[in-house]
Parts: C-alpha cells; structure tokens; sequence
C-alpha cells in the first residue's frame, strides 16, 4: 500500500469523527420537549396578547390628545377602528383620561359603553382594555411617558407568520448554574428609546459553557416562579437578533442551583415589531462566545 492509500482512510475516518462530534447531542424524549415549549412560544406569538398583532404605538403629550381613524387626528389609529373621531386623551399630572365623543360606542374591558369617559391611574396592576371591531388599545408607562398601546386582532402579520427559525437542538446547551444572592439590589437597565430604570436583580448565575465560566445576572420581573436574563452573545447582529436574546428560568432550588437551557433562548418583542420598548442586556451580561442555540433573528415576510 503507497502512501496515499494509507492517508485516504484516516482522512474519511477524521472526517466522520468530526461529523459526529459536531452534531446536536441529543435524546428524543428532549427534542419532543423544546419542540412542545416552541409550540407554546408560537402560539404565544399569535395569540391575541403576542406581539405579532401590534398595531402602533403613540405617545401622549401633556394635555390633549386626540385619536380616531382620520389622519387629522394626533393619534391616527388603524382603519380598522371604524370611528374617524373617537374622543380624546387628556394626560394630566401622570393621569390619563379618555374621553369618548357623544354617541361613540366601544368596549372597554369586554362591555359595551357610549360617550363616557375612562381613567387610569398609573399604579394600577392592570388598565382597561378598549376594543372596537378588531382594534384593541391600551395604556402603558415607560420611565415617564405614557403611551397607547394598539393591536388589531387581524393584523396581516398573523396570517403570514410561520414561525421563528432555530438553531438545531443540542442538550449541550443546557447547564447547571450556581445561584449567588444579591437580596436587596437594583441594576440600571436600558431600554430601545434610551431610558435607563433601575430593576431588582436579586442573584448572579455562574455556569461554564464551551470551556468558559460565565456570570450573568438576573432580573425580578415579579414571576413567583421565574427569574429573567437578558443575554447578548456573539452571534448577535450574525444569526441572531442585534440586541440580544432573553431567557426564563426557574428561581433556585433548595441546593441553589438553576437550570439553564439555552435552546429557549428566544428573541426580544422589538425582533417582531417596532412597537415594543425592549430592555438591553447590561454590558456583564454579554457573552463573548457564539451559543449556537434558541431562535434567530426573526424576518417578517414581505405583506
């Protein structure tokens, strides 16, 4: 046997080693298992409070604030209202007021009501929903403005959205991360319109991926039973979307341990609309390796 008979098989014989070394180690039981939560987070999406159906997004100034379907009025809703004057909004010492024209009917909060006027009140756990048709709108506080939220249940989104494209599953993406406890602190977090708010972040996750040890920390959004991260990572801007990804974990256990699986690492609301006030990862929270798991970057078709 010449020389090159004998590199010839140790070529092939490196090249499946490779092959098998680079494929998503996994088991069926678990990719059933991402593939149900994928589902979920689909659905989600699609759902009448997913962010495939937002519709705009206007912000109050002080004083009044008119809406309707006419492009006259300071905040031009969808067509889809059917009210060319609906009224007006009256932002007053951190107060919002709607107030409907004589003779106009909406809902609001699933019952039907005419000419009246509705308030919010800033702290409150949860503001009225208005509807008319397939238009819903909403109130919502950034730092210090207020804004109506809009969505229309039959967005052309919804009927062209087939799902977000994923990295292959690999369980290899899955860790155990130590919970170091932080009780009592704040990180500033900033947002996609630049406003910086300080958020509990009571603990520090340490794991090693890819060789690396990495600490992230997470964020309390008020979930009794999850804890929030927001991640940027290499493949941002590449595969994934530019301003990072989040993910959801569960708080710890007992032993102070959080499990980590990447392959749910999903995309931010701003990856699917332009309409949402997305917050940033924090500079310790940028990973400089590429995590080859979770959605990428997400492209709407073209309507």
């Amino acid at each position: 046997m010449n020389r090159k008979q004998h590199i010839g098989p140790i070529v092939v014989l490196i090249s499946l080693l490779w092959a098998c070394s680079s494929k998503p180690t996994t088991d069926p039981t678990y990719v059933a298992e991402i593939e149900a939560w994928n589902a979920r987070r689909t659905e989600s999406l699609r759902g009448p409070n997913g962010w495939l159906n937002l519709a705009g997004l206007f912000w109050l100034k002080d004083g009044i604030n008119s809406f309707g379907s006419d492009s006259y009025s300071n905040l031009v809703f969808p067509s889809a209202l059917g009210i060319k004057e609906g009224g007006y909004f009256l932002l007053e010492k951190g107060i919002v007021t709607q107030s409907l024209l004589p003779g106009i009917s909406i809902a609001v909060d699933g019952k039907a009501v005419t000419g009246m006027t509705v308030v919010f009140h800033p702290d409150s756990t949860r503001q009225p929903m208005m509807e008319n048709g397939s238009i819903r709108w909403f109130i919502i506080k950034r730092d210090n403005k207020y804004g109506v939220r809009v969505r229309d249940l039959n967005h052309p989104n919804l009927a062209n959205f087939t799902g977000v494209e994923r990295f292959p599953v690999d369980v290899s993406w899955k860790v155990v991360a130590t919970w170091e406890e932080t009780p009592d602190r704040t990180l500033p977090i900033t947002n996609v319109l630049g406003q910086t708010t300080d958020q509990a972040a009571p603990g520090r996750l340490t794991f090693t991926l890819e060789g690396e040890e990495f600490h992230l920390d997470a964020l309390d959004e008020g979930d009794p039973d999850e804890l929030f991260i927001i991640f940027g990572d290499a493949t941002n801007t590449i595969e994934t979307y530019g301003a990072g990804r989040y993910l959801y974990v569960s708080r710890p256990d007992s032993a102070g341990q959080v499990v980590m699986d990447f392959n749910r690492a999903q995309n931010p609301p701003c990856a699917f609309t332009e309409f949402a006030t997305c917050p940033l990862p924090p500079k310790q929270n940028v990973m400089g390796i590429r995590v080859l798991a979770g959605e990428k970057d997400y492209h709407a078709p073209p309507l």
